[in-house]
């Protein structure tokens, strides 16, 4: 048995975003949005809870899947969160 590859930045991209909008409780995938040059992210919300726990789903995503030290991991979800996250609503 192999060792499994590194997933490639799209698929990182997709697997983060995707999990994005699950969390976030809508049907929207990656590639509903994949070439979009407008700003697709202002479009839907989560609240700050949400986003906590994709920021966490992230964190052990990168470590586990991509061999991300843990700090790396952490700076590269909030990089995520930064550049494509979504906005956030008040808590419902």
């Amino acid at each position: 048995m192999g060792r499994r590859r590194r997933p490639t930045n799209e698929e990182i991209t997709r697997d983060v975003i995707n999990r994005m909008f699950e969390i976030a409780g809508y049907d929207i995938c990656f590639e509903d949005i994949a070439g979009r040059k407008d700003e697709w992210y202002t479009q839907w919300t989560m609240t700050e809870e949400q986003s906590k726990i994709w920021q966490q789903w992230m964190k052990e995503y990168f470590t586990k899947e991509c061999k991300m030290f843990p700090k790396i991991a952490e700076r590269e979800a909030s990089m995520f969160n930064l550049m494509w996250g979504l906005k956030y609503r008040d808590n419902e």
